[in-house]
């Protein structure tokens, strides 16, 4: 992840020198929703490999490991889901100048659900208009943020089964390729 993040920001930058070059303005810096519209191609690949190559096959299709949301109890594989929180924590720990998340109108876990307004708005929208992505701007505790949210299909069996029925889950009729939730990125501004 680290090396796919790095190679990603030089390209962003050696694109951004270029345009810079070659414009009659001067850029300071990477436009906030080319930022996060990349970050969001390298996290949406990484989940879709690891649900696909990880869970769908050793899980489902073999059956060598299950994958549980008890995974240290059960000795299970870490759920999609959890992978993702995970990642969105070390980032954090790290202190990378961006934030990211994994939401949902219908969140399997509670503390998945939306809280601002923008994420509430960004949710429902991807909900309502499939393929496309929510921008907007949000003060939150006197930072203005660029925030972006994207939504999050269902891409494997693995996926819609899991939710359709787990004993929390608020709705159980996904279907593959169907936004269950978004991932809302946060570039300070």
């Amino acid at each position: 992840m680290k090396t796919k993040l790095a190679i990603l920001f030089s390209s962003i930058f050696a694109s951004s020198v270029f345009l810079s070059a070659c414009g009659d303005e001067k850029q300071t810096g990477i436009d906030p929703q080319m930022m996060a519209d990349s970050l969001f191609s390298v996290m949406e690949a990484d989940r879709t490999v690891y649900t696909k190559l990880i869970i769908g096959r050793l899980a489902k299709e073999e059956k060598v490991i299950k994958a549980s949301e008890h995974w240290k109890d059960e000795k299970a594989l870490v759920l999609p889901a959890q992978m993702f929180r995970y990642g969105a924590e070390r980032v954090a720990e790290k202190g990378a100048p961006f934030s990211y998340s994994l939401l949902s109108l219908w969140p399997v876990n509670k503390q998945n659900k939306p809280k601002t307004d923008a994420e509430i708005k960004g949710l429902n929208y991807i909900s309502e208009n499939p393929g496309k992505n929510y921008y907007a701007e949000e003060e939150l505790a006197g930072v203005k943020y660029f925030t972006a949210v994207y939504p999050d299909v269902g891409v494997a069996p693995a996926c819609v089964s899991c939710h359709n029925k787990h004993k929390d889950s608020p709705r159980t009729d996904f279907k593959i390729g169907e936004v269950m939730g978004g991932v809302v990125i946060r570039i300070p501004l």
